[in-house]
């Protein structure tokens, strides 16, 4: 049962006037002057007075959104009050599981009936990104059209942060206090990298928070802050600080973003070229662009739509995998398709009336790239891999955003369950709680304790009826892979076990389980002890009812599985290494080993491909034989090494003259074949008689064979396509014939 007192203080706090603000200021470094106040919330005196723990209890009671509303009216109260007015800006909070349902059409009502005007900027932690992508832009949309600002807050504690930045275009990127007050190193680089890039494109302000002494507000210069919060500037009061000028917060240089599109495709500007394509293109250049996103890694956001369920093939499954596994965020959209086709990947069910269920969109997004592969069904008829679409490959960044928000605008809400409080201890003081709840499951049967202490596998109980489901029992064994005796664990949430690298998504799976009253079986990298040391934990949870079958506790048991995931993963590189000699000798196979050039069937297959794609363009391609004579005269003269040096000097002279995108190959044991693609359709002929007549010349000159040289003659023809022939065999029936008369001359 819940804690009569925590209820009582939850009441208390949701009643009118419950929830008091206190503000700290924010100031412009340069001048040291006031710009804004951040409204932080505020309990009744008691055991909520703490924010973390009067939000951990209104989850818990199921109440967030009332509260969330409640500390949004006390914080536009007390400005009107204390005279945080324009020029002045007001920094406020909104929780990310309320974001849909806010209530701001009443606080907008706050804002107008105030003297000189509230000048609003709402705070939007990272934790919302990617819970509820959907609600979050059409939340800043209509912040936007209140004429309030946004802030995108504790940016650098997750590299999702960076990666939405360009789709919640804020105006004030808040840093975590950490980018401030620990030593630099890679990952604060890589963080500023990105944030002073988006500051500099957008003219949105930068602001460190946690500057509390002089070496924090030099580093909080050196990364690029114009504005500062910390106790160096003042602490949280109840009145607003007036010791300080006052000056307003800079006005950012970029216009509000435009809501998103219809779909994807609408966002292509006028007069966009387009081409056509069959479906297997878009296949393998959505491909292409998932690799891209794979090696951009976390700060990368992916948005795909595939039309159907049916599309999201067991193939494509493992790639989403793997991308899940990389990336920041990844969404996939389609007919049919669920609000999680895999663990980790966001889905959208499409109408069939939605313009995206006509469409086939790939958007990868990064800091430093932007790329949206946007393309339209045509209708046609035929095998399913033939089906035609219209489409655009743009590197456009702005186009690229309006798309990835147009499929972002679609994705509902994930599981239930929130993301959890910064805070890592309970709302109820530790020892108290923790005793308690041990107390009441265990009871006094010294038997039960005295077994579980000889448990070799760590054991632990959480209390999900308490705030933030702290620890109330552990056993030996969890003491010993966690590091820390039971007097440090005890009413704490067991996330502080987990490190920066643990895997977000099965901290995910972990978190909707539990919010669901499900078991659930994870592999963790956790860390041990205050060195933090790290170690893979297989964790194994399970719900524990009451009579009334109500989930109030879980019971977790953990098991150190180090050396078997490292085992994994030296046989994973194992096997990776053998892929790579596959992948060597595969290349092998398509490679004459004298010359080094494609072999005739790699040359089949890249005409046959370069063929397709001039279809779909309207360009032309060309094929060149170039046959060497006389060349068993000099094996019978000189022998074979003398031949086989003639050849290769040849095939390297061929593959000197010819431009990057096309091929050579060792087409016979005497003759080699050139082909040209991409050729502009109205001067293909005068194109290819240039390069006909530049390769003729470069492989006629002296060969030198045994310190000797020996002049080689060659017959050369040429076909183009769809000039002399429409298919790869009538091509080389023309080119061979035009190289027979140049022989024969």
């Amino acid at each position: 049962m819940p804690d009569p007192a925590l209820v009582t203080a939850l009441a208390e706090a949701l009643a009118p006037g419950g929830v008091r603000s206190v503000f700290q200021p924010i100031v412009e470094l340069d001048t040291g002057r006031v710009v804004a106040h951040e409204a932080l919330a505020r309990g009744p005196q008691g055991p909520l007075e703490r924010p973390d723990q009067l939000f951990a209890a209104a989850r818990v009671a199921g109440r967030l959104a009332e509260l969330d509303g409640a500390c949004r009216v006390a914080a536009f109260d007390g400005a009107v009050r204390h005279g945080v007015l324009a020029p002045l800006a007001l920094f406020v909070n909104v929780e990310p599981e309320v974001l849909d349902t806010a209530p701001l059409d009443e606080l907008l009502a706050i804002a107008d009936s105030a003297p000189g005007r509230l000048r609003v900027v709402l705070e939007i932690t990272e934790r919302a990104i990617a819970a509820r992508p959907a609600e979050l832009l059409r939340t800043v949309a209509r912040v936007r059209e209140l004429g309030w600002g946004i802030a995108l807050d504790d940016v650098g504690a997750e590299p999702m942060s960076l990666a939405f930045m360009p789709l919640l275009r804020p105006d004030v990127v808040k840093l975590d206090l950490r980018l401030v007050q620990e030593r630099p190193g890679p990952a604060i680089a890589q963080i500023m990298n990105a944030v002073n890039a988006y500051a500099e494109a957008t003219g949105a302000a930068v602001l460190a928070e946690g500057i509390e002494d002089g070496r924090h507000l030099a580093m909080a210069r050196a990364l690029g802050a114009t504005l500062g919060q910390g106790w160096l500037f003042g602490r949280p009061t109840d009145t607003p600080s007036t010791d300080r000028p006052a000056g307003a917060l800079p006005a950012p240089a970029h216009e509000a973003p435009v809501g998103a599109s219809d779909s994807p495709f609408a966002c292509l500007p006028e007069g966009t070229r387009l081409r056509r394509a069959p479906k297997t293109l878009l296949i393998e250049l959505s491909k292409q662009l998932e690799r891209e996103a794979m090696r951009l890694g976390e700060t990368c956001v992916v948005a795909a739509a595939f039309q159907e369920a049916r599309h999201f093939t067991p193939s494509t499954t493992q790639r989403y995998r793997d991308l899940v596994e990389r990336t920041g965020f990844v969404c996939a959209l389609g007919e049919g398709l669920p609000v999680e086709p895999l663990p980790g990947l966001r889905g959208a069910d499409l109408a069939p009336a939605d313009p995206v269920r006509g469409e086939w969109d790939v958007v990868v997004l990064a800091p430093h790239f932007s790329v949206a592969l946007l393309a339209r069904d045509l209708g046609t008829t035929g095998p399913d891999l033939e089906r035609q679409f219209e489409y655009a490959l743009t590197y456009d960044r702005d186009v690229a955003v309006r798309a990835a928000r147009s499929l972002l605008g679609r994705v509902a809400p994930g599981a239930p369950g929130s993301a959890p409080d910064p805070a890592s201890r309970p709302a109820l003081p530790a020892a108290t709680a923790a005793t308690a709840a041990a107390a009441g499951l265990l009871g006094g049967d010294a038997l039960a304790r005295r077994a579980l202490d000889a448990t070799p596998s760590g054991v632990c109980l959480v209390d999900v009826r308490l705030p933030d489901q702290p620890l109330v029992y552990v056993n030996a064994a969890f003491e010993r892979l966690a590091g820390l005796p039971r007097e440090e664990l005890l009413g704490r949430n067991c996330r502080f076990l987990q490190g920066p690298d643990t895997d977000a998504a099965a901290v995910a799976r972990i978190r909707d389980a539990v919010a669901a009253g499900a078991e659930c079986r994870e592999v963790l990298l956790n860390v041990r002890g205050p060195e933090r040391y790290p170690w893979f934990n297989e964790l194994h949870l399970s719900p524990v009812t009451d009579e009334s079958g109500a989930v109030v506790q879980y019971i977790g048991v953990q098991v150190d599985v180090t050396e078997r995931v490292e085992a994994e993963r030296a046989l994973q590189r194992e096997r990776d290494r053998s892929h790579s000699y596959l992948a060597q000798i595969e290349e092998l196979a398509v490679t004459d080993p004298l010359t080094g050039l494609p072999t005739a069937a790699h040359l089949r297959q890249q005409v046959e491909t370069a063929l397709w794609n001039a279809r779909a363009t309207g360009d032309a391609v060309a094929l060149i034989v170039v046959v060497v004579q006389g060349h068993a005269q000099l094996e019978c003269e000189h022998g074979p090494a003398a031949a086989e040096a003639a050849m290769r000097a040849t095939a390297e002279r061929l593959r000197s003259r010819l431009r990057r995108g096309d091929l050579v190959a060792r087409w016979t044991r005497d003759s080699f074949a050139v082909v040209l693609s991409g050729l502009a359709s109205a001067t293909s002929e005068e194109e290819t008689e240039r390069v006909l007549d530049q390769l003729t010349g470069a492989v006629a000159g002296p060969v030198v064979v045994e310190d000797l040289p020996v002049v080689l003659s060659v017959s050369t023809g040429a076909a183009r396509f769809p000039a002399d022939a429409d298919d790869l065999a009538g091509l080389l029936a023309a080119a061979e014939h035009a190289a027979g008369r140049t022989a024969a001359r």
